[in-house]
């Protein structure tokens, strides 16, 4: 073959090869990926429209007055006895010693809400401060009042006096953000005003312990010492989280940001500009996680396993609309309870004096309970200890689930410091390695029911441990009180 006609069929091949990679670029296995919503080029236009409305936010507070030690002294008639005399009067505006008020710093950020000045931030920004300035990004610089603060979201709201309109942004539906979304966190990082970081929704409604209202954004846009109180951005321009907290061992970004979705911090907003504090709704319970060994035990099914009732307060709304100890909230006002951290969101967020329907399970079977929702305050009365029938007191003792039990002594009572009206049979000991000891049942732990019937004499105990072998169970659920009245459900193989 010719050198022309090689070459001629090394083209030939090369076309057929391209032809062949298009042809598998066009199938519909991979035109799949590129359906997703791409990244923007730039996110300029967005930061431009909302970095006035981002403010810094600086606070001093009078450290208190330390007590300067006593100046030394040369000795007298020495050659420098007045060069000390003169340096420390001068240090100290006087010879001997004196107390002196240091003032202490902060930095944050905090967002604009509305044009007449109102400025959102955390309440860990401004605790404590007794001077708070706002720093706008053309420079002024003005005092800021404190409108209100909930330590519960960690919000705070601030009130300026400005000159003329401030820019302001708006709270958007946290909801909607899907794990994946773009995000934008503009705040105030070490101080350097302004600063713009991007990132996506990491994880939804985390839970990092710093209260009892933990739903917050994860996000892995850059969040630092400063950006606290600051907003986070959705593409639209709208604030869908208040920048809190971070993870990190260095004190820098790592990537692991949270916070507060804008559907919890602006009801908080409101109800401070409109009262000067939260008014929070109240049911009057102690709830607890229904676990896998609980939901077997209760006959719970499907993924929203509930809260469940482990105590309730006589005189609080739960107890006058029916809810009984043992109870799993489902629903709360037609909102679904998927686990126990729900139902405390939800009561919170709804409107003080409603009529709500609950609806729980109980024994097995879905009841509808009405109740009518009381104001959460400050000073909580503490949950009421559960009232079980009273017992005689009988020196009975017995064994099962690998505890052993006796009905309640006054020898018992001294031994294990138990309250003087405690009621129930008390656990005296454990096994070593049972099922009961993982699950930290303790001696001198007080059991009240078993399956959710009372037990007031070990008999009783073994007659429902019975009963439920009888009926196929693998658990019991037990409810147990400690010494110091503290209740709780626990389910321990019966095997």
């Amino acid at each position: 073959m010719s050198e022309p006609a090689v070459r001629k069929a090394i083209r030939a091949r090369r076309a057929l090869a391209f032809a062949l990679a298009a042809a598998t670029a066009v199938s519909p296995m991979a035109l799949a990926p590129a359906q997703a919503r791409p990244a923007p080029d730039s996110f300029a236009d967005l930061a431009e429209g909302l970095l006035d409305s981002v403010v810094n936010i600086s606070t001093s507070q009078n450290a208190p007055a330390q007590k300067e030690v006593t100046p030394p002294k040369a000795p007298e008639g020495s050659p420098f006895e007045e060069f000390f005399d003169e340096f420390f009067n001068k240090r100290n505006g006087q010879g001997g010693p004196q107390q002196r008020q240091r003032k202490q710093s902060s930095l944050g950020s905090g967002f604009v809400v509305d044009a007449s000045g109102i400025v959102v931030t955390n309440n860990h920004v401004i605790d404590g401060a007794d001077e708070i300035v706002v720093n706008f990004p053309d420079g002024t610089k003005l005092t800021a009042e404190l409108v209100g603060k909930d330590a519960k979201t960690d919000i705070a709201v601030l009130r300026v006096k400005p000159t003329k309109p401030l820019k302001a942004v708006k709270f958007g539906d946290a909801q909607k953000l899907r794990v994946g979304d773009w995000v934008l966190a503009i705040g105030n990082p070490f101080g350097l005003g302004g600063s713009v970081s991007a990132g996506i929704v990491s994880a939804r409604d985390r839970n990092i312990n710093s209260g009892p209202y933990d739903n917050f954004i994860q996000t892995d846009a850059a969040i630092n010492r400063g950006n606290s109180g600051g907003p986070l951005f959705n593409m639209n321009g709208e604030v869908v989280g208040i920048n809190t907290a971070i993870i990190s061992p260095s004190g820098g970004s790592i990537g692991i940001g949270f916070s507060v979705p804008a559907n919890t911090a602006q009801p908080v907003v409101d109800q401070i500009l409109k009262f000067g504090e939260t008014r929070r709704g109240w049911i009057g319970v102690r709830i607890q996680q229904v676990t896998d060994d609980i939901a077997e035990s209760l006959g719970v099914s499907g993924a929203e396993k509930g809260a469940l009732i482990a105590g309730v307060n006589d005189d609080g709304p739960a107890a006058k609309g029916g809810i009984e100890v043992g109870d799993v909230v489902l629903k709360f006002d037609g909102k679904s309870v998927r686990d126990m951290r729900d139902l405390p969101r939800i009561v919170a967020d709804t409107p003080i004096d409603r009529e709500v329907e609950v609806v729980l399970l109980r024994k097995g079977k879905q009841e509808t309970r009405k109740i009518t929702v009381g104001r959460l305050e400050e000073a909580e009365p503490k949950n009421a200890a559960l009232k079980p029938p009273t017992a005689a007191e009988e020196p009975k003792t017995g064994a099962a689930l690998g505890l052993r039990f006796s009905s309640v002594t006054d020898e018992l009572k001294t031994k294990f410091q138990l309250k003087p009206d405690a009621k129930g049979v008390v656990v005296t000991g454990v096994d070593e390695g049972s099922n009961a000891q993982e699950k930290n049942i303790q001696p001198g732990d007080l059991l009240i029911e078993v399956a959710q019937e009372t037990v007031q004499t070990p008999s009783d105990v073994a007659a429902r441990i019975d009963a439920l072998k009888k009926d196929g169970k693998k658990t019991a659920l037990l409810l147990l009180s400690n010494r110091q009245g503290d209740v709780r459900f626990v389910a321990v193989s019966i095997d």
